[in-house]
């Protein structure tokens, strides 16, 4: 089973996407709100470089944003 963490704040509309599309695939997954927690955020900045959210992992695979196709393809769903 792959590790899925998604680093949020909780007024972003692409975070409240992703965790939708999670939910309707049964994807269980570790969410960091980054705008309470200072030590999520600043390990989503070091996996990423990014101040924006969302920013997904899977395992060590970094995706930024709402892109359901790569997620997808890193978990191995099938369209």
């Amino acid at each position: 089973m792959k590790e899925v963490k998604i680093y949020t704040t909780p007024t972003c509309a692409y975070c409240k996407m992703t965790k939708a599309f999670f939910e309707k695939n049964s994807i269980h997954y570790q969410e960091l709100n980054v705008a309470a927690d200072l030590k999520a955020r600043e390990e989503m900045i070091h996996v990423s470089g990014q101040l924006g959210v969302p920013v997904i992992t899977v395992d060590s695979e970094v995706v930024i944003g709402y892109d359901p196709e790569e997620i997808s393809r890193l978990l191995g769903i099938k369209g």
